[in-house]
C-alpha cells in the first residue's frame, strides 16, 4: 500500500501532525510569572470543562486497539466483541454516579491516593507498582506495537521506525505540557477519529455493496455472515472463551469495565481535572453517548473485511492491490489496514490521520498518567517529601521518558500477536480484578481494614494464575471440571475478583471481629446528587442499550 499514498495523503497527515503538537505546545505554554506546579501539569490546573473532558475521555480510550484490534476481533468474531463498547456505556454512568463525587470529594491527585486515605500507605506503594507496571509492560507497549503494525502495513514502514516516529510524536507535546497538553489535543483528536473512522465504515460499507450505499453495505454483510451479529456465543462457537456467552452481560465484563473506567489512572485523570463535580459528570455521561456509536467504527469494518475477502466476486473487482496483506482468522489484526487501502486519494490521508490520532491520543494520556503515579505516589513521598514544583514536573517528565523508552524497547518483541486486543484485556483480567474488591469494599464497605485489603490483592494473582496455568488435573472429569479447566479469561476475571473480596472480608472479619475500621469513610445521599442533564443522558443510553442487545440477540 506504501505506494498508493499520494501526496495530497501525505500533506493531510503532515497538517494533522502540525496541528496537534502545535496546539499542544501553545496552551502548555508557562504564562508570564508563573511556575509551572504540580495542578498546572498533573491535573489541567484543573480547569477542563464537560465536553473537553468527554472528548479526551474517548480519545485516551479508543487506541490502535480498538481500531487494529477491535476491528481484529470483528472480524474474527464479529459484533459480540462490541459488548466492550456499549457496557461501557452502561458504567460510565455508574462511575459518574457513585465514584467520581467521592474522588473529587477527596481532592484526589491519583487513584492509589486514595487506597492510601481508605487504608495505608503500604497498600497505595503496592498499588503504584502494579499501575506503573501494567502501563509500561502491557498498555504503552501494546499500543506502540499495534500503531507501528499499522504503518508497516499501511506504508511499508519497517517496524522499528514506526515505533521510534510515535513514541517521538507523542513525547513531542505531552511530555513537556502535562494533562492540559493532552486534554485540549484530544479534543481535536476526537475529531480526526470519529471522522476518519466514519469515512472509512461508509466506503467499506459501500465496496461491499457494489457502489449502491451504506444501507445496502449493511444489509449485505448481514446476509453474507449472520453469525458475525451475534451478540451471545454458545459454547460451540471457537471464540467462546473469549467472550463466554450470557457471562459477558452479567459475568467478568463488569470486573473489566469498573475496574477500566472506574479506577484507571489514565481515564479518571481527566476527570479529576474537571471545574466541578457537575461538570465533570456532565463530560463522563457524554463520553458513554460518544460510546454506543464507536462500534460503528471500529466493529462494522472488521466484519465487511471479513465479508470482502470471502467473496471471490468483490475481491477480483478489487483488483491485485486486494491480494497484498490479506487478513485471515489467524491474523485478523490486519483487517483495517488493509481496508485502508481501498479509501481515495485525500480520504487515506484522513483515515490515517483519524488513525494515529487514536494511537498518539492514548499514548499521550498512558506517559502522563504513567509519570503522575510514580512522582506524586512513588518520587515524592520515598525520595523527596520536599520536592519543590519545578522539581515535581521535572520528575514527571523524566519518568515519562523512561517509561516511553522501555516500552519502545519492548513493542518489537509482540510481532506475531494476533488479536492483540484480547492480549491487553486478558494480561489486564490478572491484575484488575483484586484491585476492584479492594477499590469496591474500600467504598461500599465501612469494615474493610488494610491487612485485609492488602492480602486480598497479594491474593489475587496467585488465583488469577491458577486459573490462567495451572493443569487443573484434580478437577478433570469431575463435576467441578465445567468451572476450573480451560476457564475463558472473563470468567476467570469474575471468579478471581469475588475469591479476592472473600479475602478482604475473611482477614477484615478475623481483624476486627465486625468493628468499624478508623478509615471507613462516610457516603452520605447528597454526595450522589445529580442534575437533570446527567439523568436524562443516563436513561437515554440505557434505553439504547437495551434496544441494541434485543435486536441482536
Amino acid at each position: 500500500m506504501a505506494n498508493t499514498f499520494s501526496f495530497l495523503d501525505y500533506m493531510i497527515f503532515i497538517v494533522y501532525g502540525i496541528i496537534i503538537v502545535g496546539v499542544g505546545l501553545w496552551v502548555s505554554r508557562d504564562k508570564e510569572g508563573h511556575q509551572k506546579n504540580a495542578d498546572d501539569y498533573f491535573l489541567a490546573s484543573k480547569s477542563l470543562p464537560w465536553w473537553a473532558i468527554g472528548a479526551s475521555l474517548i480519545a485516551a480510550n479508543i487506541s490502535a486497539e480498538q481500531f487494529i484490534g477491535m476491528s481484529g476481533s470483528g472480524f474474527a468474531i464479529g459484533l459480540a466483541i462490541a459488548s466492550y463498547e456499549w457496557m461501557a456505556a452502561l458504567t460510565l454512568i455508574i462511575v459518574g454516579k457513585y465514584f467520581l463525587p467521592i474522588f473529587i470529594e477527596k481532592g484526589l491527585y491519583t487513584i492509589p491516593e486514595f487506597v492510601e486515605k481508605r487504608y495505608s500507605t503500604n497498600l497505595k506503594t503496592i498499588l503504584a507498582v502494579f499501575w506503573i507496571a501494567l502501563y509500561v509492560f502491557v498498555n504503552l507497549t501494546s499500543v506502540l506495537y499495534l500503531g507501528a503494525l499499522a504503518l508497516e502495513t499501511i506504508m511499508g514502514i519497517p517496524m522499528i521506525y514506526g515505533v521510534l516516529g510515535l513514541a517521538l510524536f507523542a513525547a513531542s507535546y505531552s511530555l513537556y505540557g502535562g494533562l492540559s497538553a493532552v486534554a485540549w489535543t484530544d479534543v481535536i483528536q476526537v475529531v480526526f477519529l470519529i471522522l476518519g473512522g466514519l469515512v472509512t465504515t461508509y466506503l467499506a460499507l459501500d465496496t461491499v455493496s457494489g457502489g449502491e450505499g451504506v444501507l445496502a453495505g449493511f444489509k449485505h454483510i448481514y446476509e453474507a455472515a449472520p453469525d458475525s451479529f451475534h451478540m451471545i456465543l454458545d459454547k460451540a462457537h471457537d471464540q467462546y472463551k473469549n467472550l463466554p456467552g450470557i457471562g459477558v452481560i452479567v459475568g467478568g465484563m463488569w470486573v473489566a469495565n469498573l475496574y477500566y473506567w472506574g479506577f484507571n489512572q489514565y481515564i479518571i485523570q481527566r476527570t479529576l481535572a474537571a471545574k466541578s463535580l457537575r461538570e465533570s459528570q456532565r463530560g463522563i455521561v457524554f463520553a458513554g453517548f460518544l460510546k454506543l456509536i464507536i462500534p460503528l467504527i471500529v466493529v462494522i469494518p472488521g466484519i465487511a473485511a471479513f465479508v470482502m475477502v470471502n467473496d471471490g466476486s468483490i475481491m477480483a473487482s478489487l483488483g491485485d492491490a486486494a491480494q497484498n496483506n490479506i487478513p485471515t482468522m489467524e491474523s485478523a489484526d490486519k483487517a483495517y489496514p488493509w481496508l485502508l487501502q481501498f479509501l481515495p486519494t485525500g480520504l487515506k490521508g484522513v483515515a490515517f490521520a483519524a488513525l494515529a490520532a487514536a494511537i498518539v491520543s492514548s499514548l499521550a494520556s498512558m506517559l502522563n498518567s504513567t509519570s503522575t503515579i510514580f512522582t506524586m505516589d512513588i518520587y515524592k513521598p520515598y525520595f523527596n517529601p520536599n520536592a519543590s514544583d519545578k522539581q515535581t514536573v521535572n520528575t514527571g517528565r523524566i519518568s515519562a521518558a523512561v517509561a516511553l523508552l522501555i516500552a519502545g524497547c519492548i513493542a518489537p518483541q509482540l510481532a506475531g500477536l494476533d488479536q492483540a486486543f484480547q492480549f491487553i484485556q486478558e494480561y489486564t483480567g490478572v491484575v484488575s480484578p483484586g484491585i476492584l474488591a479492594v477499590f469496591m469494599l474500600g467504598l461500599f464497605w465501612k469494615k474493610s481494614t488494610n491487612k485485609g485489603a492488602i492480602a486480598g490483592v497479594l491474593a489475587s494473582i496467585p488465583i488469577a494464575m491458577y486459573f490462567k496455568v495451572a493443569p487443573n488435573g484434580w478437577v478433570t472429569g469431575t463435576s467441578l471440571e465445567s468451572i476450573f479447566v480451560n476457564v475463558p479469561f472473563m470468567d476467570q476475571m469474575g471468579y478471581t475478583a469475588v475469591l479476592s473480596a472473600l479475602v478482604i472480608m475473611l482477614v477484615s472479619y478475623l481483624q476486627n471481629k465486625g468493628a468499624d475500621d478508623e478509615k471507613g469513610i462516610e457516603i452520605s445521599r447528597k454526595t450522589f446528587a445529580t442534575g437533570k442533564v446527567f439523568n436524562i443522558v443516563a436513561y437515554t443510553i440505557c434505553v439504547l442499550l437495551v434496544a441494541l442487545y434485543a435486536i441482536f440477540w
